[in-house]
């Protein structure tokens, strides 16, 4: 299984940008997990490393039953149907804030990834208001209620021509080794999912975007999946980037396509 792992990942890196098939990509990539874990539907990987330990899914599943992100979910509502101060507001950029399912997108005007950290400044901005700090809480509450809002959904993004480039270097980005470690996001994702390292079972690379944003006991607060792609690089010994730069917009784009199809259960707990 790990050599089959190895050459799934050579083959899905060999593809360059011109030829580049996220719809090819995605279903191989369903059909490892398929294959790797054949007792776990595809679907059951949005509850991320709990699909694949039962003991930690029980645990898990008794803490949901009193959710640390609830008071978030309550607090990013209330700051969902605040006014600006033109009198407009969240609503007229984002409805009833059930639309996570469509995002990231690739803007065809701005020729680059938007998240939904990314649209939530993006309506700040346009009615006069001032950006949020990406790595702040109100952005956290917001994102938490519309993702709450989004539950059930079911991830549909699409990848135009324009934005193969980005979803590109997305895919390279996450099976790139780098760090003192020379890991790749794939190596603990792919090679070593479903394995324990410090004690923790890895998560599979499919449904990891499904339940953003995560209450984490360690964190002792919800954040943001931008927050994990920076904890992630500094585990290894890399650099962690900004939040919503460039390199982690195209990441979250990759990852999200190889979600496709499935519902959307944010926000979450984890350790």
């Amino acid at each position: 299984m790990i050599r089959a792992a190895a050459c799934l990942v050579a083959l899905l890196v060999g593809v360059g940008s011109a030829s580049a098939d996220p719809e090819s990509d995605q279903l191989a990539l369903a059909r490892y997990f398929e294959q790797r874990f054949p007792d776990v539907e595809v679907a059951a990987h949005i509850d991320g490393a709990y699909a694949l330990n039962e003991q930690t899914r029980e645990q898990w599943l008794a803490m949901e039953d009193f959710p640390p992100y609830e008071f978030s979910v309550d607090d990013g509502e209330v700051l969902f149907g605040a006014s600006f101060k033109d009198g407009s507001g969240y609503q007229d950029c984002f409805d009833d804030g059930n639309v996570k399912a469509h995002f990231p997108y690739f803007d065809h005007e701005k020729q680059t990834v938007v998240t939904l950290e990314l649209a939530i400044n993006d309506c700040r901005v346009a009615s006069g208001e001032e950006p949020l700090a990406y790595n702040g809480e109100d952005i956290a509450l917001l994102s938490a209620y519309m993702a709450f809002a989004s539950r059930d959904s079911v991830i549909d993004i699409e990848v135009p021509p324009e934005g193969l480039a980005a979803y590109e270097a997305g895919k390279q980005y996450y099976y790139s080794r780098r760090g003192q470690l020379n890991f790749s996001c794939s190596q603990c994702h792919m090679l070593m999912s479903g394995l324990k390292l410090r004690a923790e079972t890895l998560s599979a690379t499919i449904g990891q975007v499904t339940h953003w944003p995560v209450y984490r006991y360690k964190w002792q607060e919800i954040g943001p999946l931008h927050r994990r792609f920076v904890e992630c690089n500094e585990q290894v010994g890399a650099e962690g980037l900004d939040y919503q730069s460039e390199t982690y917009r195209n990441l979250e784009y990759f990852l999200t396509y190889m979600s496709q199809g499935l519902p959307l259960n944010g926000p979450a707990s984890r350790k």
